[in-house]
């Protein structure tokens, strides 16, 4: 398997992924802003579409749509912070009506590819990116860690003491269109949000401490990952697919194991 260059820019992109959006996920999911990874993923399929439209690499189309969605969300949740999932189903059903559009133009490429995704497609460039991602978003994270924790459990106090929340917000919720967007050549736009919360729904089913279950949530994320690819690879089936059925099986085996 590993004589395949296609097979080692996998496994390495699934590394980094399955360490980035555990991390990302495991505030998201304590945030209760779960649902943020269904509608990433669908503004990331317009990204997609969108590239291939314009003749650009849809793997850096994507990522900056999906950003840019992130941001709008967020602004859009400061302003209507009484109707947040009303936001964020308005910016997916928007998002993905212009995806149907556009791909129903008959210019949207090889766009299977990236809904199921494709050990295949995986290049040395999307690799590269992914890496300086994963990077600047470990990175934002060590940097505040303390505050973005604060502010997970408690935004209003976050506020009073002082704490820039709103930038901090902004600066997270767009490396979160980030994380998304260049994580859909490996998990596929279908099942991406799988791997932002699985992971962290069995480390929590550990009932741990913040910092141990945020560890768990990557351990789990690189099991799930690694065997969907691997297990992609022999069965032949799509990696995306097989991935949500590991992370499925990883926490079915938390529960199980929690039980004895």
């Amino acid at each position: 398997m590993l004589e395949y260059e296609f097979m080692r820019n996998a496994l390495s992109a699934g590394f980094l992924i399955a360490i980035l959006c555990p991390v990302v996920g495991t505030f998201l999911v304590l945030k209760r802003f779960s649902m943020m990874g269904d509608t990433l993923s669908h503004s990331a399929f317009a990204g997609v579409t969108i590239g291939f439209l314009f003749g650009i690499n849809p793997s850096i189309t994507s990522l900056i749509y999906t950003v840019l969605s992130a941001l709008l969300i967020e602004y859009l949740r400061n302003r209507f912070n009484s109707y947040e999932e009303v936001v964020m189903s308005i910016v997916m059903t928007f998002n993905v009506g212009l995806a149907i559009i556009i791909a129903s133009r008959g210019n949207s490429g090889n766009v299977s590819s990236f809904l199921f995704g494709s050990i295949l497609t995986v290049e040395f460039q999307d690799l590269v990116l992914i890496a300086v991602v994963t990077l600047i978003c470990l990175l934002f994270i060590r940097l505040y860690f303390e505050k973005l924790v604060y502010m997970t459990f408690d935004e209003e106090g976050a506020i009073i003491s002082g704490i820039p929340v709103k930038t901090l917000n902004f600066i997270f919720v767009a490396l979160t269109g980030a994380a998304v967007g260049v994580s859909i050549r490996i998990t596929g736009l279908l099942v991406i949000s799988s791997i932002l919360v699985l992971p962290v729904a069995t480390a929590l089913n550990l009932k741990k401490g913040f910092r141990i279950t945020l560890v768990c949530a990557v351990i789990f994320g690189l099991i799930a990952v690694l065997s969907g690819i691997i297990a992609s690879y022999y069965l032949d089936t799509a990696p995306g697919g097989t991935i949500a059925i590991m992370s499925v099986a990883v926490l079915i085996a938390s529960f199980i194991f929690r039980k004895k």
